[in-house]
Protein backbone atom coordinates (compact mmCIF):
# COMPACT_ATOMS: atom_id res chain seq x y z
CA UNK A 1 0.00 0.00 0.00
CA UNK A 2 1.44 3.43 -0.92
CA UNK A 3 2.62 5.58 1.94
CA UNK A 4 0.86 8.89 2.51
CA UNK A 5 2.22 12.34 3.20
CA UNK A 6 0.49 15.27 4.87
CA UNK A 7 0.78 18.64 3.19
CA UNK A 8 -0.16 21.87 4.93
CA UNK A 9 -1.32 25.07 3.33
CA UNK A 10 -3.54 28.12 3.77
CA UNK A 11 -7.13 28.16 2.55
CA UNK A 12 -7.27 31.21 0.25
CA UNK A 13 -10.92 31.97 1.18
CA UNK A 14 -10.87 31.57 4.96
CA UNK A 15 -7.16 32.04 5.67
CA UNK A 16 -7.25 28.94 7.87
CA UNK A 17 -4.44 26.41 7.87
CA UNK A 18 -5.37 23.23 6.01
CA UNK A 19 -3.93 19.77 6.02
CA UNK A 20 -4.29 17.44 3.05
CA UNK A 21 -3.21 13.83 3.02
CA UNK A 22 -1.70 12.74 -0.30
CA UNK A 23 -0.15 9.54 -1.58
CA UNK A 24 3.62 9.60 -1.58
CA UNK A 25 5.06 9.17 -5.06
CA UNK A 26 6.51 5.72 -5.45
CA UNK A 27 9.26 5.46 -8.03
CA UNK A 28 9.37 2.02 -9.58
CA UNK A 29 12.72 1.05 -11.03
CA UNK A 30 13.13 -1.31 -13.94
CA UNK A 31 14.74 -4.52 -12.64
CA UNK A 32 18.42 -4.81 -13.63
CA UNK A 33 17.85 -7.94 -15.71
CA UNK A 34 15.47 -6.00 -18.00
CA UNK A 35 17.11 -2.58 -17.98
CA UNK A 36 19.42 -2.70 -21.00
CA UNK A 37 17.88 -5.26 -23.30
CA UNK A 38 14.94 -6.28 -25.39
CA UNK A 39 13.82 -9.46 -23.65
CA UNK A 40 12.64 -12.19 -26.00
CA UNK A 41 9.41 -13.90 -25.03
CA UNK A 42 8.92 -17.10 -27.00
CA UNK A 43 5.92 -19.37 -27.19
CA UNK A 44 6.29 -23.14 -27.38
CA UNK A 45 3.97 -26.13 -27.60
CA UNK A 46 5.23 -27.55 -24.27
CA UNK A 47 6.94 -24.98 -22.05
CA UNK A 48 7.84 -27.47 -19.30
CA UNK A 49 9.64 -29.69 -21.83
CA UNK A 50 11.30 -26.62 -23.38
CA UNK A 51 12.63 -25.49 -20.00
CA UNK A 52 14.01 -28.98 -19.39
CA UNK A 53 15.66 -28.97 -22.83
CA UNK A 54 17.16 -25.47 -22.36
CA UNK A 55 18.60 -26.58 -19.01
CA UNK A 56 20.19 -29.69 -20.52
CA UNK A 57 21.27 -28.15 -23.83
CA UNK A 58 22.23 -24.60 -22.92
CA UNK A 59 22.82 -24.76 -19.16
CA UNK A 60 19.78 -22.55 -18.54
CA UNK A 61 18.65 -21.67 -15.04
CA UNK A 62 14.91 -21.48 -14.35
CA UNK A 63 14.19 -18.32 -12.37
CA UNK A 64 10.43 -18.73 -11.97
CA UNK A 65 7.23 -19.97 -13.54
CA UNK A 66 3.53 -19.19 -13.31
CA UNK A 67 1.22 -22.09 -14.09
CA UNK A 68 -1.79 -21.43 -16.33
CA UNK A 69 -5.18 -21.95 -14.64
CA UNK A 70 -6.13 -24.69 -17.13
CA UNK A 71 -2.74 -26.37 -17.11
CA UNK A 72 0.58 -25.67 -18.78
CA UNK A 73 2.79 -22.67 -18.16
CA UNK A 74 1.39 -19.18 -18.52
CA UNK A 75 4.77 -17.49 -18.06
CA UNK A 76 8.27 -18.58 -17.10
CA UNK A 77 11.68 -16.97 -17.09
CA UNK A 78 15.01 -18.63 -17.58
CA UNK A 79 18.55 -17.32 -17.86
CA UNK A 80 21.24 -18.54 -20.22
CA UNK A 81 24.41 -17.01 -18.86
CA UNK A 82 23.39 -13.41 -18.13
CA UNK A 83 20.67 -13.41 -20.82
CA UNK A 84 17.03 -13.49 -19.73
CA UNK A 85 14.39 -15.33 -21.77
CA UNK A 86 10.66 -15.41 -21.16
CA UNK A 87 8.54 -18.28 -22.41
CA UNK A 88 5.15 -19.87 -22.10
CA UNK A 89 2.77 -22.38 -23.61
CA UNK A 90 1.23 -21.12 -26.84
CA UNK A 91 -1.84 -23.20 -26.06
CA UNK A 92 -2.38 -21.72 -22.58
CA UNK A 93 -6.12 -21.04 -22.42
CA UNK A 94 -5.83 -17.29 -21.86
CA UNK A 95 -7.65 -14.92 -24.27
CA UNK A 96 -4.87 -12.30 -24.13
CA UNK A 97 -2.43 -14.88 -25.53
CA UNK A 98 -4.56 -15.86 -28.54
CA UNK A 99 -2.30 -13.85 -30.90
CA UNK A 100 0.80 -15.84 -29.91
CA UNK A 101 1.77 -19.02 -31.73
CA UNK A 102 4.54 -21.59 -31.51
CA UNK A 103 6.65 -22.16 -34.65
CA UNK A 104 4.85 -25.46 -35.39
CA UNK A 105 1.56 -23.55 -35.69
CA UNK A 106 3.25 -21.27 -38.25
CA UNK A 107 4.16 -24.15 -40.54
CA UNK A 108 7.47 -24.77 -38.79
CA UNK A 109 9.08 -21.43 -39.61
CA UNK A 110 10.05 -18.56 -37.40
CA UNK A 111 10.85 -14.92 -38.05
CA UNK A 112 13.19 -14.59 -35.08
CA UNK A 113 16.65 -15.91 -34.23
CA UNK A 114 17.82 -15.72 -30.63
CA UNK A 115 21.48 -14.62 -30.30
CA UNK A 116 23.39 -15.43 -27.13
CA UNK A 117 27.09 -14.88 -26.42
CA UNK A 118 28.70 -17.73 -24.48
CA UNK A 119 32.26 -18.44 -23.30
CA UNK A 120 32.69 -21.64 -25.39
CA UNK A 121 30.45 -22.05 -28.43
CA UNK A 122 32.00 -25.39 -29.41
CA UNK A 123 31.17 -27.14 -26.15
CA UNK A 124 27.69 -25.59 -26.11
CA UNK A 125 26.99 -26.88 -29.65
CA UNK A 126 28.16 -30.36 -28.66
CA UNK A 127 26.01 -30.32 -25.53
CA UNK A 128 22.97 -28.98 -27.43
CA UNK A 129 23.28 -31.63 -30.15
CA UNK A 130 23.48 -34.35 -27.50
CA UNK A 131 20.30 -32.95 -25.93
CA UNK A 132 18.45 -33.02 -29.27
CA UNK A 133 19.13 -29.69 -31.01
CA UNK A 134 19.50 -29.69 -34.78
CA UNK A 135 22.82 -28.20 -35.84
CA UNK A 136 22.03 -25.96 -38.81
CA UNK A 137 25.53 -24.51 -38.99
CA UNK A 138 28.37 -26.06 -36.99
CA UNK A 139 30.72 -23.84 -34.98
CA UNK A 140 33.01 -21.80 -37.19
CA UNK A 141 34.96 -18.56 -37.17
CA UNK A 142 33.02 -15.80 -38.92
CA UNK A 143 33.87 -12.59 -40.74
CA UNK A 144 32.45 -10.52 -37.87
CA UNK A 145 35.03 -11.62 -35.31
CA UNK A 146 32.98 -14.26 -33.54
CA UNK A 147 32.93 -18.03 -33.59
CA UNK A 148 29.30 -19.03 -34.01
CA UNK A 149 26.88 -21.90 -34.46
CA UNK A 150 23.24 -21.92 -35.54
CA UNK A 151 20.86 -24.42 -33.95
CA UNK A 152 17.16 -25.26 -34.09
CA UNK A 153 15.67 -26.44 -30.82
CA UNK A 154 13.06 -29.24 -30.75
CA UNK A 155 10.34 -26.57 -30.42
CA UNK A 156 11.23 -24.84 -33.71
CA UNK A 157 13.17 -21.81 -32.43
CA UNK A 158 16.44 -20.79 -34.10
CA UNK A 159 19.40 -19.98 -31.86
CA UNK A 160 22.70 -18.34 -32.77
CA UNK A 161 25.36 -18.89 -30.13
CA UNK A 162 28.56 -16.91 -30.40
CA UNK A 163 31.93 -16.66 -28.70
CA UNK A 164 33.66 -13.34 -29.33
CA UNK A 165 37.22 -13.88 -30.56
CA UNK A 166 38.35 -10.48 -31.83
CA UNK A 167 37.37 -6.82 -32.02
CA UNK A 168 37.20 -5.35 -35.52
CA UNK A 169 37.04 -1.86 -36.91
CA UNK A 170 34.06 -1.11 -39.13
CA UNK A 171 36.42 -0.97 -42.12
CA UNK A 172 37.86 -4.42 -41.36
CA UNK A 173 34.38 -5.85 -40.83
CA UNK A 174 33.24 -4.51 -44.24
CA UNK A 175 36.44 -5.75 -45.92
CA UNK A 176 35.90 -9.25 -44.50
CA UNK A 177 32.24 -9.23 -45.48
CA UNK A 178 33.13 -8.35 -49.08
CA UNK A 179 35.80 -11.05 -49.15
CA UNK A 180 33.33 -13.62 -47.79
CA UNK A 181 31.19 -13.01 -50.88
Amino acid sequence: MPETETETGIDTVTGAETKVETKAETKVEIPDRYRYAVIPHIMVADAAAAIDFYQRAFGAREDFRIDAPGGGILHAEIAIGQSALMLGDAGADVPALAAFAAPAALGGGTSVALHVFVPDVDSLAERAAAAGAEIIEPPQDTFHGDRSTILRDPFGHIWVFLTHIEDLTEEELLRRLAAAG
